[in-house]
């Protein structure tokens, strides 16, 4: 069973930037696609990026294209979400997952971590 545990999350002012990161514990990282989701208060969980576990495809939401980048270091099992030029509508727990298809959508994720809450005050 693949564990994620994600970190990075906090308080930044609106404008700023933060870098979460997601590490997995299992042997076979390389071989999923891995994302980013989140959920604010409220309000359903929503798709936010993607990074196929091979070449260099990548997917974001409409909401967050030019500010946040997804990157992954299969080396260190990590996945990375850069978030710059945050806005308060940013606020929510935000969540990896990894899954073996592609694209990623949240019903085919195969393993989920349990989330790190990022809040950006205006």
């Amino acid at each position: 069973q693949v564990q994620l545990v994600e970190s990075g999350g906090g308080l930044v002012q609106a404008g700023g930037s933060l870098r979460l990161s997601c590490t997995a514990s299992g042997r076979t990282f390389s071989r999923y696609a891995a994302g980013w989701f989140r959920q604010a208060p409220g309000k359903e969980r929503e798709f936010v990026a993607a990074h196929s576990w091979s070449g260099s495809s990548t997917d974001y939401a409409d909401s967050v294209k030019g500010r946040f980048t997804i990157s992954r270091d299969n080396a260190k099992n990590t996945v990375y979400l850069q978030m710059n030029s945050l806005k308060p509508e940013d606020t929510a727990v935000y969540s990896c997952g990894l899954a073996n298809r592609w694209p990623l959508i949240s019903g085919a994720i195969n393993y989920w971590g349990k989330g790190t809450l990022v809040t950006v005050s205006s």
